[in-house]
């Protein structure tokens, strides 16, 4: 049985006390409403990881942090009348009803209204009211208020809303008309004068209503003139920009991707690990780009040492006699499957016709060797701990922040198996590093190899030690790390060096549109590569619709093709499936189509598989909201996909003994 008092305790002190929430008459609520009670069926473990979480009808309850902010800067106190417009579940009115004297709550959706009313009526809260309705008109007939706190973001303040605030009254609301929504405390001063001050960035769901949004995304007010023509919906939108793709062996594939061909570097995404149109068409991408536009580096989220292996065949360097063959732990058909073989062996043809100081390389931008390391880790377990080996296997199923699964971590941080194995666990990882990096030392060719595996034994202790407890500080220090490699991969090869770089979305999309940044402090390479390189930097993301995918249930189990579920009615991927059309380019940079670009800039889900993939819990392990437009400068279509080829040794019979898959 859930400790769910202990968790809300550990919230409390985590999430919202240590980001400076001090109220506390704030903190004494939040520590009081049950919020397993307000949240989806069958994700009560989850209520109490500060990340917001779908309720349906498009809509969400938001982070417990989020909820305690509004409520301090709202000063919410014994006596006050307070209105909550976008009451989702009836969460935050449960909380503020902790503290407040009387709270009225509107939420528009008539299907999350009825359930929200029926929880806090179960939950004998008599002081908070719920009713379905437009709340950007507020409610006259219970004003004025003290207090009035918006959980969604409009294009402006409502008039409605400030004329109902009583003198001396505090309103809250984020307002914004794209992804810059900003968090603003409105104070009635007079009758007919108001401060405003700008608490933040924030990213919440539209308002939508008289006075907010309407439901085609522009300003209600300007809807509905007489005579004027139907406006066209988001799909239509997209059917008329986008750029249809040819096949990937058609030069006028690459040809599309001109448009980025002078930036220092191309960033190009997956929206799984195990899609083969997504290898095929970053492959088609990459031959143009090196073949037209001089690119001369490849880097992908692989490890190091690895991809070296790869590199030394690409660019006919000789093979270290020690080296172990590349790619062979979980997830091998990451990067051992026949989509990269093929790109393998056109890079060496190509290099082979070019001097040797022009040759593109193969590198890997991750961690040493994070599945290496993962193996040892479960290798060890299994022996000494099999409860805390299960515990660890689920664990690094969620190595990236749209897989995580918050209730695992708690028990995983209270596990007695994991508290007494874990300087072993360290110790053991820290000697596999020094062992592996032992044979990367005699490669001949390079400083560049040398340097970069000494600043891994370097950093390997501290990575594991927070990989291993997980969150945001692991997330971070790993695509840092990838970030500072390509760096010096930049560095190494002279200032008119230009990379392209594999990774998965979740990596090369701008986190800052995301809930990665958005609710938790997370960054990623994508982001690091904007503020770094700004316009020099494209990122472009890749979705699918429907089809298959190579994937495993669980860290460290069997590759299966999984079906992969069609994607929800309230995404990005089901406006582009809608839009018709099998495969297309959608160019989303600043300037151009800036109509749809305001039209995509409301938040939505946007599906991530890695190399887990769980069907059956699809909403809570793989959508996470974003704002595509300013998460990629481009996004790359394909309605329905296959799983990529993997690699067995029947695909290495005959091959040389220098081939770098063979075994």
């Amino acid at each position: 049985m859930a400790d769910y008092q202990r968790m809300r305790d550990h919230m409390v002190e985590a999430h919202i006390k240590r980001r400076g929430i001090r109220d506390e008459y704030v903190l004494n609520a939040m520590r009081a409403v049950p919020r397993e009670r307000f949240v989806a069926e069958g994700m009560a473990e989850f209520a109490y990881e500060d990340a917001p979480l779908a309720l349906g009808e498009g809509q969400t309850i938001s982070q417990p942090y989020i909820v305690a902010l509004m409520i301090e800067a709202a000063e919410v106190r014994p006596g006050d009348r307070v209105l909550e417009v976008g009451a989702g579940s009836g969460y935050a009115a449960a909380v503020i009803g902790q503290i407040a004297a009387n709270v009225y709550a509107i939420e528009r959706h008539e299907a999350l209204a009825v359930p929200a009313r029926r929880r806090v009526s179960d939950l004998g809260y008599d002081n908070v009211e719920i009713f379905a309705g437009d709340g950007t008109r507020g409610f006259p007939d219970q004003a004025p208020f003290d207090a009035i706190l918006v959980a969604a973001g409009g294009p402006a303040v409502p008039e409605a809303l400030k004329e109902q605030l009583a003198i001396g009254g505090r309103l809250v609301i984020p307002v914004g008309e794209e992804f810059g929504q900003r968090l603003y405390k409105v104070v009635r001063r007079t009758a007919a004068s108001y401060e405003e001050t700008d608490l933040g960035a924030v990213m919440f769901v539209p308002l939508i209503g008289e006075q907010g949004w309407s439901e085609d995304g522009r300003r209600a007010a300007s809807n509905h003139k007489p005579g004027a023509s139907r406006k066209q919906s988001l799909p239509e939108m997209i059917a008329e920009v986008a750029e249809d793709l040819p096949n990937f062996d058609d030069p006028a594939f690459g040809h599309l991707f001109d448009r980025f061909g002078d930036r220092r570097v191309v960033l190009l995404g997956e929206a799984s690990h195990g899609t083969a149109e997504f290898y095929s068409a970053r492959a088609a991408i990459t031959r143009y780009l090196i073949a037209h536009q001089g690119y001369t580096i490849v880097a992908v989220e692989a490890d190091w040492p690895d991809a070296a292996r790869v590199d030394r065949y690409v660019r006919h360097r000789s093979a270290s006699g020690r080296e172990e063959p590349p790619f062979t732990r979980f997830p091998t058909w990451m990067w051992r499957n026949t989509e990269i073989q093929a790109l393998i062996e056109w890079m060496r043809k190509h290099n082979a016709a070019i001097d040797a100081e022009g040759r593109t390389g193969f590198y890997g931008l991750d961690i040493y060797n994070m599945s290496g390391s993962i193996g040892a880790v479960l290798d060890y377990l299994d022996t000494v701990d099999p409860r805390a080996a299960a515990i660890a296997r689920e664990r690094y199923g969620c190595l990236t922040p749209w897989q995580k699964n918050p209730a695992t971590y708690g028990r995983a941080a209270l596990s007695r198996g994991y508290a007494e194995c874990e300087q072993a666990v360290i110790d053991q990882c820290r000697d596999l590093l020094h062992r592996r990096l032992d044979y990367a030392r005699h490669d001949g060719d390079a400083f560049l190899d040398a340097a970069q595996n000494a600043r891994l034994i370097a950093s390997a202790e501290r990575y594991y030690r927070i990989m291993y407890y997980g969150g945001a500080e692991s997330w971070n220090l790993r695509d840092t790390h990838m970030f500072e490699t390509l760096q010096r991969l930049l560095d190494a090869k002279g200032p008119d060096a230009k990379a392209i770089v594999w990774a998965h979305n979740s990596h090369i999309g701008d986190a800052r549109f995301t809930d990665m940044g958005a609710t938790r402090d997370e960054l990623n390479i994508g982001q690091l590569c904007r503020e770094a390189f700004g316009g020099e930097a494209a990122l472009i993301g890749f979705g699918t619709h429907t089809g298959t995918v190579a994937a495993a249930h669980d860290w460290d189990g069997d590759m299966e093709v999984m079906r992969v579920n069609p994607s929800r009615p309230d995404s990005y991927e089901r406006m582009c499936h809608d839009a018709g059309g099998d495969s297309f380019l959608l160019d989303l940079s600043p300037g151009k189509h800036e109509s749809l670009r305001r039209r995509l800039s409301e938040p939505r889900l946007e599906r991530f598989i890695g190399v887990i993939y769980r069907p059956d819990t699809e909403l809570w392990s793989h959508y996470s909201q974003a704002i595509l437009p300013e998460q990629f400068d481009a996004y790359v279509w394909f309605d329905e996909t296959q799983a990529v080829e993997p690699l067995g040794i029947e695909h290495h019979r005959g091959m040389p003994e220098t081939y770098p898959f063979g075994e």
